[in-house]
């Protein structure tokens, strides 16, 4: 039973993970995009955040509103969600012909259908929730819910689960670069089913039994790329790679590789991956990292995994390489545009480390569920030239459509630069031979 006293009510909502984290985020930030997987209880969240902000609104008369594609799914999704957490305030007003709620503040929460956005005009929020946003009309929120917000300086969040490449793909990237460039303004979260647990594994495993694969990746894995056909590395895919682990003496036999991808611009990130066979480790990722610094980072992961290669890219590695081999490390310069060893499959080197990383995760490789790794694997796509070799779309095109580099996935890349033999003896870095052959 809830407990109530004189200054305070407690509603029931207890949050689940990974509820509290999203909770927290959207107290933080203006404008907010949620990525779920089905029955995560995004909803749920999104009444209870409109609850608290507006209970919480010291402003006269504060309005807000949540928004799905029709009013009769309004209804149907949110509206007894309404009546079950405000059930314990004193003083309500539920008004059920226009689903509007008043609190005892003054403060009223309304349910609307962006199937009729024009009831929306002429008003102001202090905040909105549009839901399903892979449904809801074009424009809407730019020429209703936007100027809506302009005089309370109000917040939005939107939330769904994919649905292809729409307008919810669009605003999903777009919410990836502002929160780039305005971290404190904009926030995007994805919370796919395999990382919430809020599905029990067996439960999941059972759906994705009986669920066509690209459903099963939409809906339960909140990949956009579902089914898009131009997706080298499907998030499907990675999700395997990540659930999988193997133990040191299953690899012992395998050369350890060291990829070092060097930060380009003041936003990217300097990484340093391991991988031995089949198992590639946990990250080393630095941020605004100098030369001297990124060569030391290097250099201590050099000498306590004792790798059989060490690729760094050439294009902003030069610094690295030089101040590594004055120390005497042995280490191998990538030049991403150089050509490949399989030149009638890749069209560059660039094209070729990603195509042998994707096979590797085909043929069992596994990973950490490193932050921003799944991204950066995922994002990247893939045509032909006119000679019939893969090529990757360029980074410059990827980082205008995201807004971030793959730094993570590049410096994985980097550790099929070449193939690599166990080294057998040698100091520093250095290993006996290695035979470099076109497979």
């Amino acid at each position: 039973m809830p407990r109530k006293t004189a200054s305070s009510v407690i509603i029931p909502y207890k949050p689940r993970h990974p509820q509290p984290l999203i909770h927290a985020a959207l107290e933080s930030h203006r404008f907010c995009v949620l990525v779920t997987h089905r029955q995560m209880g995004k909803t749920v969240c999104a009444i209870n955040h409109l609850l608290k902000s507006a209970l919480t609104n010291p402003r006269p008369s504060a309005r807000y509103f949540y928004i799905a594609p029709f009013l009769k799914q309004a209804k149907m999704i949110a509206w007894d969600y309404v009546k079950r957490f405000t059930s314990v305030l004193p003083d309500v007003k539920l008004a059920e012909g226009d689903l509007c709620v008043q609190l005892p503040n003054g403060a009223k929460i309304w349910l609307l259908g962006a199937d009729n956005p024009d009831a929306l005009r002429g008003t102001y929020a202090d905040g909105a929730v549009l839901d399903e946003y892979a449904q809801i009309k074009p424009g809407v929120f730019d020429e209703i819910v936007r100027p809506m917000l302009l005089s309370r300086d109000g917040w939005t969040l939107f939330t769904g689960t994919p649905k292809g490449q729409n307008q919810f793909y669009d605003l999903y990237n777009y919410a990836l670069k502002a929160s780039q460039t305005h971290p404190a303004l904009w926030w995007c979260g994805v919370f796919p089913a395999d990382e919430t647990g809020v599905i029990s594994a067996a439960e999941l495993e059972e759906i994705r039994r009986r669920t066509p694969p690209h459903l099963f990746r939409q809906e339960y894995l909140c990949d956009f790329t579902a089914d898009a056909e131009d997706v080298l590395i499907p998030l499907s895919l990675v999700s395997l790679a990540c659930a999988r682990r193997y133990a040191p003496a299953e690899v012992a036999h395998a050369p350890k590789i060291i990829g070092v991808d060097p930060a380009r611009f003041g936003a990217d990130r300097s990484v340093i991956f391991r991988r031995q066979g089949l198992q590639a480790f946990e990250p080393e990722v630095l941020r605004k990292t100098d030369t001297m610094t990124l060569a030391s980072r290097v250099a201590a992961c050099m000498d306590s995994f004792r790798p059989d290669a060490t690729f760094i890219d050439a294009g902003c590695g030069g610094g690295v390489i030089d101040r590594l081999r004055s120390l005497g490390f042995c280490v191998t310069e990538v030049n991403f545009g150089s050509s490949p060893l399989k030149a009638g499959q890749y069209a560059n080197k660039r094209a070729e480390m990603w195509g042998e990383m994707a096979r590797w995760l085909n043929e069992g490789g596994a990973l950490t569920a490193a932050e921003g790794l799944k991204a950066d694997l995922c994002g990247v796509r893939y045509g032909f030239d006119a000679a019939g070799r893969m090529k990757l779309e360029s980074k410059e095109t990827l980082k205008a459509r995201t807004g971030r580099s793959p730094d993570l996935a590049d410096a994985l890349a980097l550790t099929f630069a070449m193939p690599v033999q166990k080294r057998t003896a040698g100091a520093r870095g250095e290993f006996a031979r290695t035979e470099y052959e076109v497979l």
